[in-house]
């Protein structure tokens, strides 16, 4: 299996002043940490906890990419946050951010940051108006299957892969660009995080299981990248 070596990293730069004691807890510079936003609304913004160790496992066994293997939690007003390169979000439901948070992860994303969001089904609608406090000017772009993201590692000619059934036809993959670099990626209808879960959890077929880490990896690399 091919690996990518990634020499430096681009990491975040920090806005803000943080404390070292707070910066290293939040960031180990020797290991890639994701993120999951802790949001407030409703929404199960924590399901499928076994998600996030399995891909940083596959991106360890697979690139160059020294990850740890837990996640860390983070909500947008906590001075941790700029310390962390990639957020993910994910969910059934309602999420819902005040005011204040909206301007903080517009300012984390336009500073720098990576948003990776995967409709867990029940979502969409609530993340879409969320992300327009965020970036009210902004509109969603359906990404063609040409996009560096789809083939920066392992190639998906047809674009992000379908995971689980939702609605209906194909996978949808949507990006927010700022001064020309894609901010958040929003993959919809497809549920690719999912894919990342324990074998006993969903009962994926491998071969489906292994497109959804492979999916990750590019999702991963890009925002590192680029």
């Amino acid at each position: 299996m091919r690996r990518l070596t990634i020499g430096k990293v681009a990491a975040l730069v920090v806005l803000l002043m943080f404390s070292e004691t707070v910066a290293q807890d939040a960031w180990n510079s020797s290991r890639f940490v994701i993120a999951r936003i802790k949001y407030r609304g409703g929404g199960d913004w924590y399901n499928d906890p076994s998600i996030i160790p399995n891909m940083m496992r596959f991106m360890n066994a697979n690139t160059n990419l020294k990850c740890a293997v837990e996640e860390r939690h983070v909500e947008l007003m906590d001075d941790a946050l700029f310390t962390y390169p990639v957020l993910f979000i994910t969910g059934h439901g309602r999420i819902r951010f005040s005011d204040e948070e909206a301007a903080r992860l517009r300012l984390y994303l336009t500073s720098g940051g990576f948003l990776y969001a995967d409709d867990d089904y029940g979502m969409d609608k609530y993340f879409r108006a969320e992300m327009k406090k965020v970036f009210p000017e902004k509109r969603w772009v359906e990404l063609p299957f040409k996009h560096d993201i789809f083939h920066i590692l392992y190639k998906f000619p047809n674009g992000v892969p379908k995971i689980h059934e939702h609605d209906g036809g194909p996978g949808k993959a949507y990006g927010l660009f700022h001064e020309g670099r894609m901010v958040v990626f929003y993959t919809y209808n497809t549920n690719i995080s999912d894919g990342w879960a324990d074998p006993d959890v969903h009962h994926d077929p491998e071969e489906v299981r292994q497109k959804a880490f492979q999916m990750g990896a590019n999702i991963i690399l890009y925002a590192l990248t680029r």
